[in-house]
């Protein structure tokens, strides 16, 4: 148990701000870790993407920028964008390791580039990781080049955690918390909704099919990450019974998923969690999805209706199954599962952990 206000610098993503509306999960738990760690006590220092704000006093380290020259640009195997985001992990780590090395006490990664992980054991202090992905190669290669016990793993749920146990074995387990009294209970309606970022692997479309066969209105909200998809795949099927409402702020994002009789999930790829999950139980709205990822983790047979990944209309079937389940239920399952408050008690009693492991390693150098 660390018992002192503890100095934590979250390196979160160099392309998407931490604020609202959120362009995806990744970066609402990242503002709400960081701002419940700061309502705890302790000092945040957070690395993402200009415009970051997580509503309290925190201290964002510059993300590095760099303007190629024409010769980069003009050279075809160069990703112009690819670079800059290498520039800016490679430029916090030697800050880190170097001009900043006496300014925390441990280093909380949240990014999906490879460089914080594979210069971990540059740093003075210890890194905590947060797995919010399956081992993607690069990810995997840092993994396999940086020296035992280097990294901590953290994974969001237990399907990610035995996703990665194969390359990093030492992997624990620490599910996204929400801060359930952002999320109110609400007193449910007629329509089902469906929340997250329009993207192929969210599914949207099948969301679209399953209410139209059930012939349940929908309303969609969420960033239009991908146009593409939207315009062949989204924008055809919308009309008076489907609508896209837009990119939400949270408190309106709430008050549309309260007032839900059901919410869809539709991911067609292994979800590592289900953020969106977790918020619609907070709502006291019960949950019809695929069955995927760490999504199962999340719901009980008293909260929500799984059905096999893809199948629309089974999705269809559940929707009046899920709409008859308890409200309060669901709440309950939000409280006592996706708290916030246990979230940080885990990541708090993890930081303690790797503190004190390195505090050791050092004294035994010293004797």
């Amino acid at each position: 148990m660390i018992d002192r206000p503890l100095r934590v610098a979250i390196l979160a993503s160099s392309s998407y701000p931490i604020q609202q509306p959120f362009a995806g999960g990744l970066e609402a738990h990242v503002y709400y870790l960081a701002r419940a760690l700061q309502q705890r006590g302790h000092h945040v220092s957070l690395f993402a993407a200009q415009g970051s704000s997580v509503d309290l006093v925190a201290e964002l380290l510059p993300v590095r920028t760099l303007e190629l020259s024409p010769v980069s640009v003009a050279d075809p195997s160069t990703m112009p964008s690819a670079v800059r985001e290498h520039h800016a992990y490679l430029s916090v780590m030697l800050e880190l390791a170097g001009i900043r090395s006496n300014s925390f006490d441990i280093v909380h990664n949240h990014s999906l580039h490879y460089l914080p992980i594979a210069m971990s054991a540059t740093l003075p202090v210890p890194m905590v990781t947060t797995l919010h992905t399956p081992p993607f190669a690069w990810l995997e290669s840092a993994v396999a080049i940086a020296p035992d016990r280097a990294n901590t793993f953290a994974a969001v749920s237990e399907f990610v955690a035995d996703q990665w146990r194969p390359v990093a074995p030492e992997v624990s387990v620490v599910r996204n918390g929400i801060p359930v009294g952002d999320w109110p209970a609400g007193p449910g309606g007629d329509h089902a909704v469906w929340s997250g970022r329009i993207v192929p692997e969210k599914g949207t479309h099948h969301a679209i099919e399953a209410a139209l066969i059930a012939g349940v209105p929908l309303r969609i909200a969420g960033p239009i990450s991908n146009p593409d998809y939207f315009r062949s795949k989204v924008e055809p099927l919308l009309g008076d019974t489907i609508t896209y409402v837009g990119h939400l702020r949270q408190k309106a994002l709430a008050e549309l998923v309260g007032g839900a009789a059901v919410a869809l999930a539709t991911p067609v790829w292994t979800e590592p969690y289900g953020l969106v999950v977790a918020e619609a139980l907070a709502c006291g709205t019960p949950v019809a999805s695929f069955r995927q990822g760490g999504i199962p983790e999340i719901l009980s047979p008293a909260c929500g209706v799984l059905v096999d990944p893809g199948d629309s209309a089974a999705l269809a079937t559940a929707i009046p199954q899920a709409a008859a389940l308890s409200r309060s239920a669901a709440r309950a399952r939000a409280e006592s599962f996706c708290s916030i408050e246990a979230m940080i008690d885990s990541y708090v009693d993890l930081y303690g952990t790797v503190i004190r492991g390195r505090e050791a390693v050092l004294e035994r150098s010293i004797a």
